[in-house]
């Protein structure tokens, strides 16, 4: 694992390890707990020091990261490893992989694909820790961090935005502002209702496309661009479900799969600032093959 290095400014002189930690580094209390059962787990100018000691102006504290390992299984499947460095990676997700192992699917997810990367490059098979989760038959980008100090930087501090296409016409833009529950009965399902917990999307019509499907069905869709408020499970899938609009090849919330074989959902674009540089990061993927050749259709509008 990569160590930590952080330089007291002068400023901050007299102040104990623990508080330039937290308060000047962010560095979590978990973290730090961690490290103070490591032996020079956290060190000042090469000397191992304890919390509660105080630090001088242009001290170097360095944190020694303990080895995170992995469970999952290591599989060489291909994947699009957009940027990459010590802390963290941003990834192409393809349609149908899972992020994270489950009873189905053990061996055929990013993680196993990601584990499999990290060990040819020579690197530790760390966690797998994703900031930005998506679903299964959902593409697109996908941060992960390669320890604990930049995922809790990065949580809840990244911005995304998602491409979708329904079934349904709709124009100019809008906000979808309500709540949204776990469907009676039914495990994973939601739907919007009173009870639920609030959720915001926020859409702007790109496109109007009208496609035949091979039976002679005729389907009036809208390419999308979507910002999310809130970030609830299924989101955007229940939210334009609940407008009578549900994403074309959404078969769980009554899409078709006349004309794409999963739900017309992506990740196309993805901003933070970077965890350790605070470096102002954003990364933007077309959509895959698939969606494109659904909206790459003459408009009827």
């Amino acid at each position: 694992m990569p160590d930590l290095t952080f330089t007291v400014p002068p400023e901050k002189d007299g102040i104990s390890v623990y508080h330039f930690l937290r308060g000047s580094c962010g560095v979590s209390y978990r973290l730090i707990k961690s490290l103070k059962r490591v032996p020079l787990g956290i060190t000042a100018n090469g000397q191992h020091i304890r919390t509660i000691d105080p630090l001088s102006g242009g001290d170097v504290v360095v944190l020694h990261l303990p080895d995170d390992p992995n469970p999952t299984v290591p599989n060489a499947l291909p994947i699009q490893i957009v940027y990459e460095d010590a802390h963290i990676a941003v990834l192409n997700k393809p349609p149908h992989m899972p992020v994270h192992p489950a009873r189905d699917h053990v061996t055929d997810t990013l993680a196993n694909a990601f584990s499999a990367h990290l060990i040819a490059g020579g690197e530790p098979n760390t966690a797998f820790r994703v900031i930005n989760r998506l679903d299964r038959d959902t593409s697109g980008l996908v941060l992960t961090a390669k320890n604990s100090h930049a995922a809790s930087l990065l949580h809840g501090h990244t911005d995304k935005v998602y491409y979708a296409v329904c079934q349904g016409t709709l124009h100019g833009s809008g906000t979808i502002d309500a709540p949204i529950r776990l469907m009676e009965g039914h495990g994973i399902q939601r739907e919007v209702g009173e009870g639920g917990v609030r959720a915001v999307t926020h859409w702007t019509a790109l496109r109007n496309i009208s496609r035949t499907a091979p039976d002679g069905t005729v389907y009036d869709l809208t390419l999308l661009e979507i910002h999310l408020e809130t970030g609830r499970t299924h989101q955007i899938r229940v939210h334009f479900t609940s407008l009578g609009m549900p994403l074309a090849g959404d078969d769980m919330y009554g899409g078709s799969w006349d004309l794409i074989q999963r739900q017309a959902l992506h990740c196309g674009q993805l901003d933070f600032h970077h965890p350790i540089t605070g470096e102002a990061m954003v990364f933007r993927m077309p959509l895959p093959p698939d969606m494109a050749a659904l909206t790459e259709q003459p408009s009827n509008s």
